[in-house]
C-alpha cells in the first residue's frame, strides 16, 4: 500500500518573490513524455530568481486553465528527489512578479504508479543547483 512521502523540512529560502517576464501570446514550448513523445504546451513567460550568486530561470506552460504550471529538474534528482524531475505551481503577485515556493514542489504521477504519463522537464528547467525542498521520492511500491 502507499506509505507516504517524505519532505524536506519546510525552509522560508525557498520562497522566491521572482520576476515573471510574459512571452507573447501564442508561443509553445516542446515538452517531451516518459513515453517518448514531444507535445508543443503554450509557453506563457519565464521565472527568474535569484540564488547562490546566479539568476536562474523556468520556463512555465499552461495546461489550459492559466495556472503558472512549471516542470523542473535539478541536482537532487535520483539521489533524493524523483529522477524525472518534480512539479510546481507559481502564484502572480503583479504584472511583473509571481511567487514561487520550491516547498510546495511535487512529485508527478508516474513516481508513484507505472501506468501514468507524465510531462518532462524542458531543458530550459534543468536548475544546475540542488532543491532540497518539496517532496522527496517516494519509495513505496508503484
Amino acid at each position: 500500500g502507499f506509505t507516504g512521502i517524505e519532505r524536506y523540512p519546510v525552509d522560508a529560502g525557498w520562497r522566491y518573490e521572482a520576476r515573471w517576464v510574459p512571452h507573447e501570446e501564442g508561443r509553445s514550448i516542446d515538452i517531451a513524455t516518459v513515453l517518448n513523445t514531444i507535445e508543443p504546451m503554450p509557453n506563457t513567460g519565464t521565472i527568474e530568481f535569484e540564488r547562490e550568486g546566479k539568476t536562474h530561470r523556468l520556463e512555465v506552460v499552461d495546461e489550459g486553465d492559466g495556472a503558472l504550471f512549471v516542470i523542473f529538474a535539478d541536482r537532487t534528482n535520483a539521489k533524493e528527489t524523483y529522477g524525472a524531475g518534480r512539479f510546481l505551481y507559481a502564484d502572480p503577485l503583479d504584472a511583473e512578479h509571481v511567487v514561487i515556493d520550491f516547498n510546495k514542489a511535487y512529485n508527478p504521477p508516474c513516481a508513484l504508479n507505472a501506468f501514468s504519463t507524465c510531462p518532462l522537464p524542458p531543458p530550459e528547467n534543468r536548475l544546475d543547483l540542488a532543491v532540497t525542498a518539496g517532496e522527496k521520492r517516494y519509495h513505496g511500491p508503484h
